[in-house]
């Protein structure tokens, strides 16, 4: 045999061993009779097959011009851009991302519970692509059938970070506990990085809101109303019927809901953006201060310092100075404390009781500490203890600490 033969004859086994190797690729498989497809399709939902089973896919297309509440869809292009300009340091900043990055993602389950008894159901997401918001969302048609649901949503997922609202405690991590008993057969879930718009919400209006639950936000923060809405808590029951009767009515209401979930994701992002970048004209001196307070929490104490100094100057009264509060404490740390002293003196005479306490409390450390002025130390600290016993729901354990301060003054001041 010659040696080109022997050549082609050892391809011919190496090329048969290598597809031998290779994973196969499922086939699809359209021969599937689907319950009420014409209704489903009716609605924009069309089957995605996979080998011997199938998930649904409903697409809707918005227009950037669309309104959700008081926001365009598109002006979540003008936050992403805001922040491509910012120099701060905060986990809902999008420096160095484009809007079409941004993944806006929400789940229906059959509970609130975790672990592998809680099944997803319905996965929906929306991004930007060009000068449109493509909104998408992937159902399960009956338990067992979610090796097609899982491909279908992994295939095409293309994003660097998720938006969602209280997904890191909940959504994900049922998406991951679910993924994990699929994995074989599955694409892997991706990396990224992850924007949790609930915990913003809790931070800028838990003290207005009896709960930051986002049916609330959307009417209190976003002016959105929703009309006819089926309640979150009924999905899973929904989902339920629909297994049994396999009628969509049902669950045509509960896209809906998951729809409008999502919409309001993007706008959320947009106002908390605004918000926190001092962009929204309508915001209040209260958020003003708590968008302060939540950058020193987070440790950008220029940032803190920027937006206290500003509040102080355009507001007056208690506004300006629960402002000047909280900047004294930053003014404290930098050693700047004549500054600090007389913005605290400020508050202990014309505050609120409650400041008035704490700014007591603070002036007698300085005093004491900073100034060694022991006489003033002893006034403070009295008239914060004395303001603490008139009030009915005192901390026990502060009350308890300044008495300790007087005490200790006391002696120094016997010497």
């Amino acid at each position: 045999m010659s040696l080109k033969n022997k050549l082609n004859r050892m391809k011919s086994h190496i090329v048969r061993d290598q597809m031998e190797k290779e994973p196969k690729q499922p086939e699809p498989v359209q021969s599937i009779e689907i319950p009420f497809m014409d209704t489903w399709a009716a609605h924009g939902v069309q089957p995605y097959y996979l080998e011997e089973d199938y998930c649904l896919i409903r697409e809707k297309i918005y227009n950037l011009s669309d309104y959700h509440g008081k926001y365009r869809l598109g002006q979540v292009q003008e936050a992403v851009e805001a922040w491509n300009q910012f120099d701060g340091i905060h986990p809902l900043s999008a420096n160095g991302l484009s809007s079409e990055d941004l993944f806006f993602f929400d789940t229906e389950t059959t509970g609130l519970g975790g672990g592998t008894g809680n099944t997803i159901f319905l996965l929906g997401y929306a991004k930007i692509t060009g000068d449109k918001l493509v909104l998408r969302q992937h159902i399960l048609p009956q338990p067992g059938s979610e090796i097609p649901l899982y491909h279908s949503f992994l295939e095409k997922v293309d994003y660097n970070t998720l938006v969602t609202y209280n997904g890191k405690a909940f959504d994900w991590p049922q998406v991951k506990t679910r993924h994990t008993l699929i994995r074989e057969h599955v694409p892997k879930l991706p990396s990224f990085g992850h924007f949790d718009l609930f915990h913003g919400s809790r931070r800028l209006w838990k003290s207005k809101m009896d709960s930051v639950k986002l049916s609330n936000v959307e009417k209190e923060i976003l002016d959105f109303h929703r009309i006819d809405d089926v309640p979150g808590y009924l999905a899973p029951m929904i989902f339920f019927d629909f297994v049994e009767r396999k009628d969509p009515e049902g669950m045509l209401k509960v896209l809906l809901h998951n729809e409008l979930d999502i919409l309001s994701l993007v706008v959320l992002y947009t106002h908390l953006s605004f918000q926190i970048l001092g962009i929204d004209s309508s915001q209040s001196s209260g958020e003003k201060l708590l968008v302060g307070k939540w950058f020193d929490y987070l440790g950008d104490k220029d940032q803190a310092i920027d937006r206290m100094e500003r509040l102080v100057k355009e507001t007056a009264g208690e506004e300006s100075l629960a402002a000047k509060h909280s900047l004294a404490f930053q003014y404290k740390r930098m050693k700047r404390y004549t500054e600090a002293y007389d913005y605290w003196n400020e508050v202990s005479e014309t505050g609120p009781e409650e400041l008035k306490i704490e700014a007591c409390i603070e002036l007698a450390k300085l005093a004491e500490h900073q100034f060694k002025q022991l006489e003033r130390a002893m006034v403070f600290s009295v008239k914060a203890y004395e303001g603490m016993e008139q009030r009915t729901n005192s901390n026990e354990k502060y009350l308890k600490e300044v008495a300790k301060r007087i005490q200790r003054l006391e002696r120094k001041l016997a010497k």
